[in-house]
C-alpha cells in the first residue's frame, strides 16, 4: 500500500522538530511505519547544498541562486528517499517542503509566485503532499525562539520584513488552496500537539481513508 507524505512548515521557531515527534509518535502507535527527513537536505548531496544555503558568504546570495540550491536539494530527496519510502509503505513526515520556497523565495524574496510554480513542474511535476501542516507564529516570537538555540544562520539573520512577507505569504497560500490546514503555534505545546493530530486524523483516517 502506498505511503502518506505530511509536511510540517512554518517561521524560524515554530516548533516543527517537537510536532514532528509527536506525530510520528501518534503514527507509530498505530503501528504505521514512518521516516522523517528534512528540507534542505536528507541524502548526502542534500546535505551539502543545505550547507551551501545557510553559511554566510561574502557576496551577495541572490534570490534566484537561493531558490534553485532549494529545489535541486528538493530533487535529490524526493527522488532518492520520499518516492521510495512511499511507495514502500511508508509514511514520510517531512521538516518543510515545496510550500517552504513559495513562502520564503516567492514572498519573502518577492520572486513571485509564476516562477515558481513553474520551477515546481519542471523538478516535481504533479508530486505533492497529502497533507500540510502550517505552524503559524509571529515572527517576532520565533526568531527569540531561533536565537534562543544558538547562532542564527544567514537566512534566519534576515530583516523582520523578510519574514513578516514570508508569513503572509503562507497565510495566503493555506488560504486559496486545499489541503494545507493552519494551526496557531503560539499556543501551549501539548495544546499544539493536539491540534495537528486533530487535523491529521481528520484528514488522513476520517470516512476510511488512511
Amino acid at each position: 500500500m502506498q505511503g502518506k507524505f505530511i509536511v510540517v512548515e512554518g517561521l524560524e521557531g515554530a516548533g516543527k522538530s517537537s510536532a514532528i515527534a509527536s506525530l510520528v509518535s501518534h503514527l507509530q502507535a498505530k503501528s504505521i511505519p514512518t521516516l522523517t527527513v528534512r528540507e534542505p537536505g536528507g541524502t548526502p548531496l542534500a546535505e551539502a547544498l543545505r550547507d551551501l544555503v545557510k553559511k554566510q558568504w561574502q557576496e551577495e546570495v541572490t534570490a534566484e541562486t537561493e531558490l534553485l540550491l532549494m529545489y535541486a536539494s528538493r530533487a535529490q530527496l524526493v527522488h532518492n528517499v520520499i518516492r521510495p519510502a512511499l511507495a514502500a509503505g511508508k509514511w514520510v513526515i517531512a521538516d518543510r517542503h515545496d510550500l517552504s520556497s513559495r513562502a520564503y523565495q516567492g514572498g519573502g524574496r518577492q520572486l513571485g509566485d509564476a516562477k515558481l510554480q513553474a520551477l515546481k513542474q519542471l523538478v516535481l511535476g504533479d508530486f505533492s503532499p497529502d497533507l500540510t501542516l502550517l505552524l503559524d507564529l509571529d515572527p517576532e516570537i520565533g526568531l527569540e525562539r531561533a536565537r534562543a538555540r544558538g547562532e542564527l544562520d544567514r537566512i534566519e539573520q534576515e530583516a523582520m520584513a523578510f519574514f513578516q512577507r514570508t508569513r503572509a505569504r503562507y497565510l495566503e497560500i493555506a488560504e486559496q488552496e486545499r489541503g494545507i490546514k493552519v494551526i496557531a503555534a503560539d499556543q501551549p505545546m501539548a495544546d499544539v500537539h493536539q491540534a495537528l493530530i486533530n487535523a491529521l486524523e481528520a484528514e488522513l483516517f476520517a470516512y476510511g481513508r488512511g
